[in-house]
């Protein structure tokens, strides 16, 4: 039986932002929205895996659980398996689901969905990813597209990812959304390689586990969550869970 953990990683360290996953949205930090959101997803308990103290007690002050680990971690795959390990190190979760600690507009229907695609045996990771509308994010290097081959209504396996534009042609483009469910050993064989070559070229993680071989499975949303990297992302989060009577706006 599948027994699903959420982690989600939380540095201070923002080249553009710096701080914040305490920064102020209507009141509360910017983790603990991710936190809240993770918890009604209700896929599992969620813990938060942080690189200082300020963060965990942002998290224990709205009631939730957070566990400290090394500040030089180098990416938040390796912060989630340290935490994991900590946590719990009878092996009792066997699938772990890693929410970024910057989405703090991700529905708990997203990370439902990223959980679905670990059902086949087959599939060591599954991921997100929604259909590009908007013109201008087709050749955005920051908009990450995802190539995949439909193998099921609203279920593609991934064969690649890309800050190109791509796959050339006629017809609809995916943009990939950096949530995660790993089976555990997956996560465990995936910290243990070096980065990829394309991995390195791209600065995309993801593909270090396609180029070991590894099966990523990717299920399709409606909309992508704003991932907060700026202070223009960061007021567009405020405007988005503006409070509207006595109750936050989700888009």
């Amino acid at each position: 039986m599948a027994n699903p953990i959420v982690i989600i990683p939380a540095r201070m360290a923002s080249t553009r932002l710096p701080g914040k996953p305490l920064a102020d949205i209507h009141g509360e930090p910017m983790i603990a929205h991710v936190w809240r959101r993770a918890v009604e997803a209700d896929v599992g308990p969620v813990l938060v895996a942080a690189d200082e103290p300020a963060i965990i007690r942002a998290i224990e002050a709205v009631g939730g659980r957070a566990i400290l680990t090394r500040a030089d971690h180098a990416s938040g795959s390796d912060r989630i398996f340290e935490a994991l390990n900590a946590f719990d190190a009878q092996g009792r979760h066997d699938i772990v689901v890693n929410v970024q600690g910057d989405l703090p507009t991700i529905e708990a229907l997203a990370v439902r969905a990223a959980v679905g695609p670990l059902d086949d045996a087959q599939v060591d990771i599954a991921t997100l990813a929604t259909p590009i509308v908007r013109r201008q994010e087709r050749d955005d290097p920051n908009v990450v597209k995802a190539v995949g081959s439909e193998i099921a209504p609203g279920r593609l396996r991934a064969l690649y990812f890309t800050r190109a534009s791509a796959p050339w042609g006629e017809g609809p483009l995916l943009h990939h959304i950096g949530l995660y469910a790993y089976r555990r050993e997956a996560l465990a064989r995936f910290v243990a390689l070096p980065p990829s070559k394309l991995e390195r070229r791209e600065k995309l993680e993801q593909l270090r586990a396609l180029e070991a071989g590894m099966r990523i499975d990717i299920a399709l949303v409606d909309t992508p969550p704003l991932g907060v990297d700026t202070p223009e992302d960061l007021e567009r989060a405020r405007q988005m869970l503006a409070p509207r009577g006595g109750k936050h706006v989700r888009s």
